[in-house]
C-alpha cells in the first residue's frame, strides 16, 4: 500500500486531478482518450499523461488493465480514503454556521423581552405614580 504521503502529493498537480476526474466520470480510458479529453482545456502529449498515469498508479488511485495492445485505465478510490479523512477531520474542528432557524427564535426572543420589560416600565409606572384622588 503506498503512503499517504503519495496520494497526497499525486493529486497535489491540477493536471492529475483533472485524469481523476476524467477516470471518475466513466468508464476505463485509454491514455489517447484521456489525452484527447484533456486537449479541450490543457495542451499536453500522451507521454505526459503517460507519466501522469504513472506516478498516479505508484500512490494507487488508478489501476491499469491491458486489452490487448491497449492499457485501459480505471480509479481506485480507496486510497481516497485518506485524503476524505483529512477533510472530514478539518472540516469538524470549524464551527458549524448558525442556522436562520436559530437566528429567527433569537430575534423572537428579543421582541419577548422588550415587550415583557415595557409591560413591566408600565405597571411599574401606574403603582409608584400618584392618581389625582391621593393628591387631592
Amino acid at each position: 500500500m503506498p503512503a499517504n504521503s503519495d496520494v497526497f502529493a499525486a493529486i497535489a498537480d491540477p493536471v492529475r486531478r483533472d485524469i481523476l476526474r476524467a477516470l471518475a466520470a466513466g468508464d476505463p480510458q485509454r491514455v489517447v482518450d484521456l489525452t484527447a479529453a484533456m486537449a479541450r482545456t490543457r495542451r499536453i502529449s500522451r507521454p505526459a499523461v503517460s507519466r501522469h498515469l504513472r506516478v498516479l498508479g505508484e500512490a494507487g488511485l488508478v489501476a491499469g488493465e491491458d486489452r490487448g495492445r491497449e492499457r485501459h485505465y480505471c480509479l481506485e478510490v480507496g486510497p481516497l480514503d485518506v485524503v476524505s479523512g483529512l477533510v472530514a477531520e478539518l472540516s469538524g474542528r470549524r464551527r458549524p454556521p448558525i442556522a436562520a432557524s436559530a437566528l429567527d427564535a433569537l430575534d423572537t426572543e428579543v421582541a419577548r423581552t422588550r415587550r415583557d420589560h415595557r409591560a413591566r416600565l408600565t405597571r411599574h409606572q401606574e403603582i409608584s405614580s400618584p392618581t389625582t384622588e391621593e393628591t387631592a
